[in-house]
């Protein structure tokens, strides 16, 4: 029961994040918005990352809770702020700049919701699954977390274009049944532990966490005459700001009695070495799915006939072999970790990724699509045989006591190296654009007797547009040079809009961006690879004594202890002491 009801809440936790991406042209035309216009792009922006900012910043918060209210209470709670945020936005009555307000706010309290069931969910399987079957378990629950992210993809396609608001209504029967499923059949199995909320570290973690990743995101925005906005002052003030709160924090984490951030947990070798490579690994891949769907939407489906309407949903059925690759290798990969450790998959899987990306690299810009299914699908049976074997080390490797605030700190890194990689992977592609594709657009909308003044403004126009109209599924050409078409011949407006000018023009760009992303996703897995490798043998907590709370962390007690003497005891040495095998 435990395994069924937590998978569904990261299975549906995971579509909501990603379903949004494909469903966004019918969201924005449903509410009468145009997101590529001046001033609009926070709109596109934040409904993109708005749910993946919030998850990323509570989660440690919301395990910490749990830790402390109860996991089963805290997750059962998540299900249902989920369903009812999920059912507000599916009936926004409003349009315009009020609608595209309200949905990123409901947005934003959905994200809590879903911040609730990830930071519990893999604690609750650790409390109740014995340590050589947690692997399995976690490698079930991990691959239903990776493969709902491309679900989400296909499934908005699917919905969107029938009503945008069922992309949000479809959560809601779903998140009804779990939450009153829940409440009757989960049981708390592990102690809480009453403690007092660390509102100074809260509040610096999740202030500073913003900023950096408003930063991050308002970066790869235009800035007065530059492509991106990393110069602008703005920016900077965010970054900076953001990050001198995160050093307060661990300064404050250090000093309180009872912390949020259980910094000590990094003690743990198995535990540091398990969260570094997790954040290595989602460095390397958060960004690019971003990437191989604009190669899908902008270049190859136009190609090979699909118009840039279609192209959302057919980049999302076109991704599916890497769901496969993800459902068939993680609970396999859970369970051999159950009997050999996390060390050995985790760590090849990892560098089994890095040369998934070099193959990758290596397609032409036409590919065949056997060739990249087939590559997608290796990608997705590496990443998931890390996946779940490094998700099991980790949890295998926290007291029992922390479990709850130790998966949210893993979660955290997870969420937080998506944000950033993306913003990594915008930049790399825009700089990559940025050289060549203004003289191209140029001397191409040239030779279809575009006047060379609107031919020149509409070269000079930041690459993130054109980048954004082929993500969202316009026209790109139809879009940017917009009221010039009338005045062209008949035939010349067709070519420049149809299904090869924007294609063939923006490929070679294209694709000298996407090479240094790829470049970048080698190292960073390689790099996760090598984090995985020097977490040690394999390790199991072993509660042989009771963790005692002291200023700073937590500590080893004396075995005949009670929980309740061990959380009142303070003068025990703050460190952790456990064997490692």
């Amino acid at each position: 029961m435990a395994l069924f009801i937590s998978t569904l809440g990261m299975l549906m936790a995971t579509i909501d994040g990603s379903i949004v991406l494909i469903a966004l042209p019918d969201i924005f035309r449903g509410i009468g918005l145009n997101p590529l216009q001046p001033g609009n792009t926070f709109y596109l922006l934040w409904m993109i990352l708005g749910f993946l900012v919030v998850s990323s910043v509570l989660v440690v918060s919301l395990g910490r809770m749990g830790d402390i209210y109860g996991r089963v209470r805290t997750y059962n709670l998540g299900f249902a702020v989920f369903t009812f945020f999920s059912l507000l936005l599916s009936v926004t009555w409003m349009t315009g700049h009020a609608a595209g307000d309200w949905l990123i706010a409901m947005r934003i309290f959905q994200g809590i919701g879903a911040a609730m069931l990830m930071a519990n969910s893999a604690a609750i399987l650790t409390d109740v699954f014995p340590s050589d079957q947690r692997g399995m378990a976690l490698g079930i629950n991990q691959a239903a977390a990776f493969s709902g992210t491309f679900i989400g993809l296909v499934l908005g396609g699917v919905l969107a274009p029938i009503n945008w608001r069922l992309i949000f209504l479809v959560s809601v029967p779903i998140g009804l049944f779990a939450t009153v499923f829940g409440y009757w059949k989960l049981r708390e199995t592990s102690p809480r532990h009453p403690a007092r909320i660390d509102w100074a570290g809260n509040v610096t973690f999740a202030a500073g966490l913003i900023l950096v990743m408003m930063g991050i995101t308002y970066g790869i925005e235009p800035y007065g005459h530059d492509t991106m906005g990393w110069t602008n002052p703005e920016v900077l003030t965010f970054l900076g700001t953001g990050i001198g709160l995160l050093a307060a924090f661990c300064i404050i984490e250090t000093r309180v009695a009872e912390p949020m951030f259980r910094l000590q947990l990094f003690r743990i070798r198995a535990f540091t070495g398990g969260v570094l490579a997790s954040f290595l690994a989602a460095l390397s891949r958060g960004g690019l799915m971003f990437m191989l769907i604009i190669w899908l939407q902008g270049i190859w489906l136009p190609l090979h006939g699909y118009d840039f309407s279609v192209t959302p949903l057919w980049a999302g059925i076109a991704m599916l072999p890497l769901t496969v690759g993800f459902l068939v290798a993680g609970p396999i990969s859970g369970v051999l970790s159950d009997r050999f450790g996390a060390r050995p998959f985790a760590t090849g899987g990892m560098l089994g990724a890095a040369v998934c990306f070099a193959l990758l690299e290596l397609l032409p810009v036409d590919f065949s699509y056997w060739v990249f299914g087939a590559l997608l699908l290796l990608t997705g049976l590496t990443l998931a045989t890390f996946g779940s074997p490094n998700r099991a080390g980790v949890m295998n490797s926290l007291p029992a006591l922390h479990r709850g605030a130790g998966s949210g700190m893993n979660t955290t890194f997870q969420n937080s190296a998506q944000v950033l990689s993306i913003g990594i992977f915008f930049t790399l592609i825009i700089v990559g654009l940025s050289g060549t594709l203004p003289h191209a657009l140029y001397h191409g909308l040239l030779a279809q007797g575009v006047p060379a003044a609107a031919a020149a403004k509409v070269a000079h126009l930041p690459a993130v547009g054109s980048l954004f109209a082929a993500f969202l599924g316009y026209n790109p050409v139809g879009t940017l040079l917009g009221p010039v078409l009338p005045h062209l011949s008949h035939a010349k407006a067709a070519y420049l809009t149809g299904r090869a000018f924007f294609p063939q023009l923006i490929s070679p760009p294209f694709m000298t961006g996407l090479r240094a992303a790829f470049d970048f996703a080698i190292a960073a897995c390689v790099l996760a690879g090598i984090a995985s490798l020097l977490r040690g043998g394999k390790y199991i907590h072993e509660e042989q004594t009771t963790l005692a709370e002291g200023p700073g962390g937590a500590a080893p007690s004396r075995p005949q202890m009670g929980p309740r003497q061990a959380l009142d005891s303070s003068a025990a040495p703050s460190q952790f002491r456990g064997p490692q095998r």
